[in-house]
């Protein structure tokens, strides 16, 4: 492509914009940006901090400023035709500003698209790119309409706009009681008043109203677009495309937090380290109930262990919500797709740390030397994992909100500990509280890990307490059952739990949206309370004008107000010696 344009230039040939444009563009094609990505970063002035995290709360990025642009840049480079921004100018300079409904004019000419944006007295070069002008004030329309016609309309109401004056800020006050009075223009009349109700029905009354209704009464002529241009499918792709394209995005996002899962992976083989030496098998033997119960406390640990290792994605979750209710609402993939994806993906992880947990601490401790039992207790602990990431995966989606997220997680913790069969034996919870201890899921995988390990052959030894075994006894003093089938029973229900968990997961973020922010209310105003409130300020005016009177006379000469300006004013800072 530089050897073409080189040549170009030394022939003297001038190619067709829109040829060169396609060529240029199908010539980067496998660049990391696209050329309306680039025009789009340097339009917006992001082109110094393109590669730069936009942050968080816990993340330092860009500014304020810059976080307001890169929302709009998002919008302009996406496929949409028509966008609706309010108060784009906040916390922007006017120079910013400017550069921005710059940019979103030429959008608009350029790529046929719908602009509609609100604003705030913009200033004059900003105003002076709108096509039309829309001027809302207090519930009514006042005018809606060519921007180089609103002045028109206003001076057949009697009112004019004063030189110097922007007309941006004269649209703002023309409607406010308080500063209409000034724009007052017709000598032939006294002013009098005219609220923005009146205004209203004078657009309607107007040539500007009448245009408008007759054009917005008239039906849109279908034969006039082109068959393709409605689309007649939810989303844009299939859903196994769309399958597709999530699964690589989460196995993207998993290799960029690597980091993070090989840390995480590394403390459970720490902590599996840790209480292999604490519970070290040269000091346990299945002689004795006091041995069985050290083991027994060896395996509730291993429990608890794994769900608090599934808390953390209580806050992960919590991070991709943004950005997973804007492609959302955006129809980018429904809502299943994408809750299927992410759990899936997980699944995997989770095999890796129950295997990691299983091999370091098993047979350190000295639990069942078989085999069968090995396995059964790293797919118990696989299976407790998957049930303790669903479980906060669902939080995060219900609660929305990091700081709620984390209060209900740690009271959820609170609940399952006290409820799971170890800390509080089942015959020892109230007969009113026995029912929550059937739903706790850490009760059952308690429940499954005591049965494989305290049904084993050398647990048979008849007691030195009783005549029953030593793994029964063991069991029934912590209310455990000693039936072999509640191994299965307890790993079916945490599966059970898994999958409940998921679908409120899906429900919650197909149906649910992003917590709003609070918002002031202010009490609309009665005519009587206006009319009341007018009659008390007319009242204290005329009682400090008589106060002011009485204490001092004078007149008011005629005077022509005067505006001074200055040309060419320099100022030197003197250097330091």
């Amino acid at each position: 492509m530089k050897d073409l344009t080189k040549l170009e230039k030394e022939k003297n040939i001038r190619p067709v914009p829109e040829i060169d444009a396609f060529m240029k563009a199908s010539s980067i094609g496998g660049k990391k940006h696209s050329i309306s990505t680039d025009y789009v970063l340097k339009v917006l002035g992001l082109d110094i901090c393109s590669d730069t995290f936009v942050g968080n709360d816990m993340l330092r990025g860009v500014s304020g400023g810059q976080r307001k642009r890169v929302t709009t840049g998002e919008m302009i480079v996406g496929p949409r035709k028509t966008l609706f921004m309010d108060e784009i100018s906040t916390g922007l300079d006017s120079s910013t500003t400017f550069q921005i409904v710059k940019c979103m004019r030429n959008f608009v000419h350029l790529m046929e698209a719908t602009v509609l944006m609100g604003l705030l007295q913009p200033a004059p070069e900003t105003y002076e790119l709108f096509d039309d002008v829309l001027l809302l004030s207090e519930g009514y329309m006042v005018y809606q309409g060519p921007r180089g016609k609103v002045l028109e309309f206003f001076e057949s109401l009697g009112f004019k706009l004063p030189p110097r004056k922007g007309v941006a800020d004269f649209l703002q006050e023309v409607t406010s009681k308080k500063d209409q009075a000034q724009y007052w223009a017709d000598p032939s009349k006294p002013y009098v008043f005219i609220p923005v109700s009146e205004m209203a029905i004078a657009f309607k009354n107007s040539r500007f109203g009448k245009s408008l209704e007759s054009t917005l009464s008239a039906p849109y002529d279908k034969s006039q677009s082109h068959p393709s241009a409605l689309s007649r499918t939810k989303y844009a792709a299939s859903r196994w495309e769309l399958l597709n394209s999530c699964f690589a995005r989460e196995k993207l996002l998993m290799t960029r937090q690597s980091f993070l899962y090989i840390f995480r992976t590394f403390q459970v083989a720490f902590v599996a380290f840790v209480t292999s030496t604490i519970f070290l098998r040269t000091k346990l033997h299945p002689v004795d109930e006091i041995n069985g119960n050290l083991y027994l406390s060896c395996l509730f640990f291993g429990v608890v262990h794994m769900m608090f290792n599934g808390f953390s994605e209580l806050s992960l979750l919590i991070f991709r919500l943004p950005v997973f209710y804007k492609q959302r609402d955006n129809l980018f993939h429904p809502a299943w797709i994408w809750s299927v994806v992410s759990w899936s993906i997980r699944v995997p992880y989770s095999a890796i740390e129950a295997v990691v947990w299983s091999c370091v601490l098993y047979y350190t401790v000295g639990f069942a030397p078989s085999a069968g039992r090995f396995f059964r207790f790293t797919f118990a602990q696989f299976v407790l994992h998957q049930m303790a990431v669903s479980l906060f995966r669902m939080l995060a989606s219900l609660a929305r909100d990091l700081v709620v997220a984390n209060t209900f997680g740690s009271a959820s913790l609170l609940l399952v500990f006290l409820l799971g069969g170890f800390v509080i034996p089942k015959d020892q919870i109230k007969p009113w509280w026995v029912w929550a201890s059937w739903l706790s899921p850490l009760q059952y995988a308690q429940r499954a890990v005591s049965i494989n390990e305290f049904t084993a052959t050398r647990w048979k030894k008849i007691s030195a307490i009783g005549n029953n075994t030593i793994g029964y006894n063991v069991l029934h003093q912590h209310g455990l059952p000693t039936a072999k089938y509640w191994y299965w029973l307890g790993v079916g229900v945490l599966i059970g739990y898994a999958v409940i968990f998921n679908i409120i997961v899906t429900l919650a973020l197909a149906y649910l949206n992003p917590l709003s922010k609070g918002k002031a209310i202010v009490p609309e105003e009665t005519e009587e309370n206006s009319v009341r409130k007018d009659v008390e300020s007319e009242k204290l005016t005329s009682d400090s004008s008589s106060a002011q009177g009485s204490s001092k006379k004078g007149m008011i000469l005629p005077f022509e107000p005067l505006a001074m300006t200055f040309h060419n004013v320099n100022y030197f800072v003197d250097m330091p010696v």
